[in-house]
């Protein structure tokens, strides 16, 4: 195997440079011809031949945030990594116990040289599929193959108490050390990752493997897919978020206060200035902060996209008079002071909210015509001529009548209905859904991830 040093060749080194660039934007990071530009001029003045040194210098002129970082290594690891090739060894089968022990002995020693050589062997020992161990004869390597077999995770009780007896330690100090130690663990499945990304890269191709095999930002995951860290991930983007929203919406309101021209006082004006109207005539605004409601299903995966979004809600509530949230699943619950404690504890929201309101009568299956009715008729007061109301959901009703009614008492009673719905457009209607039906009522937009939902709140909440 041979390291990647400073003989690469100036049309490969461009080709990688535009190829890493591509595959960030397909990612979703912004990055302009500007930018691209500045990262050549880096690659020029830092060389290839400090590999840390240049990843470094891609980021700051690349990156315009912390947020890309983690997306940026995984693709610089691909379009340039440490090593290319495979390992001189024959590939036969490896020691497993063999390799526990050594790694047991980096991970005390917390020797990162040698969890990378490490991270090398595992994957060639125990990733390889379709043929024998990591030879070329191999379809591909695996890196969730090879931490199966290998079960790093189980040696921290191992490290711990090699390291606690070498140094000793107290009570507190054995917590420090475990998390120190789960932390190297978390960096060697980091490095067999790379290492299998690699070989992948190598023998599908790099844009290839940076378009399929690497996870998408935070912001771009689908709600409705979206596992438990993911989810844990994006509420700790809320309060930037809504900091973010809070400046639009009032910029938004300043220019509203303005006014538009009142054309008759305007052309009145013009008569002393020749018919010129040199001095427009605004109509004067007083506009009175809207009144907010959330309407949010809370049952299955759906949950995951209404917590985020009254999470969201809640921390942009000084843009509004008032803000009103009520959760269902077939009943329907104010939860508007649960969400003062959801801030505090944003991982722990839905299932307050599953402990304290009644959402559920006789199952626990969505019915968006039962919990519209019970809202048009228990919470009448909610709403007025001042109200934008959003329904967040994704219109499955389980066969149920969708209560279209209902929908219509609403729209008739409230300023605006705006149905955030998290499912792609292309399943409306498919199965149990009542979407279409709905949007021929009110302003359904598919809202799938955290991106559109910045965009879809920014651009629909009243002002």
């Amino acid at each position: 195997m041979t390291a990647a040093g400073p003989g690469l060749a100036d049309t490969d080194l461009v080709t990688r440079l535009t190829g890493l660039v591509d595959a960030l934007r397909a990612h979703g990071l912004r990055i302009g011809t500007g930018e691209t530009v500045d990262a050549a001029r880096a690659v020029e003045a830092l060389g290839l031949a400090d590999r840390e040194l240049l990843r470094e210098g891609l980021a700051a002129t690349l990156l315009h945030g912390a947020g890309g970082r983690p997306v940026f290594d995984a693709v610089f690891e691909l379009y340039f990594p440490s090593r290319v090739g495979l390992p001189d060894s024959d590939g036969g089968d490896a020691d497993r116990e063999a390799l526990r022990a050594r790694l047991a002995e980096a991970l005390a020693e917390n020797d990162t040289a040698a969890l990378a050589r490490l991270a090398v062997e595992a994957v060639d020992g125990f990733g390889g599929y379709g043929g024998y161990g990591g030879s070329p004869g191999s379809d591909g390597w695996s890196s969730y193959q090879t931490l199966d077999r290998l079960r790093p995770q189980t040696l921290l009780a191992r490290v711990r108490d090699e390291v606690r007896g070498r140094d000793g330690a107290g009570s507190f100090a054995d917590r420090l050390l475990e998390d120190e130690i789960r932390q190297r663990v978390e960096e060697f499945r980091r490095l067999v990752t790379v290492e299998a990304r690699r070989r992948a890269a190598e023998r599908r191709g790099r844009d290839e493997i940076a378009r399929r095999a690497l996870a998408p930002t935070a912001d771009r995951v689908d709600f409705l897919l979206a596992g438990k860290d993911r989810l844990a991930e994006m509420r700790r983007t809320v309060r930037p978020l809504a900091r973010k929203l809070a400046t639009r919406l009032a910029a938004r309101r300043r220019r509203a206060a303005r006014g538009s021209i009142d054309l008759r006082r305007t052309l009145r004006g013009s008569l002393s200035t020749g018919g010129v109207p040199v001095k427009p005539v605004l109509r004067r605004r007083r506009p009175a902060r809207p009144e907010l409601v959330l309407l949010c299903d809370v049952s299955g995966s759906v949950a995951g996209f209404s917590d985020f979004t009254m999470l969201l809600v809640q921390a942009l509530h000084d843009q509004f008079s008032r803000v009103r949230v009520f959760a269902f699943v077939n009943r329907v619950d104010e939860v508007t002071g649960l969400l003062v404690h959801g801030a505090a504890d944003p991982e722990g929201l839905n299932a307050r909210i599953r402990a304290e309101a009644r959402l559920t009568a006789w199952h626990d299956s969505s019915d968006y015509g039962a919990a519209l009715d019970e809202f048009t008729d228990r919470y009448a007061d909610a709403v007025g001529p001042r109200t934008t109301v959003f329904v967040l959901g994704d219109a499955r009703t389980n066969t149920a009548d969708p209560n279209l009614p209902a929908v219509r008492d609403l729209i008739r009673r409230t300023r605006r209905v705006h149905w955030l719905n998290p499912e792609p457009r292309t399943l409306w209607g498919t199965g149990d859904s009542a979407a279409p039906a709905y949007a021929e009522l009110v302003d359904m937009r598919e809202c799938r991830n955290v991106r559109q939902l910045d965009a879809l709140v920014g651009r629909l909440l009243p002002v």
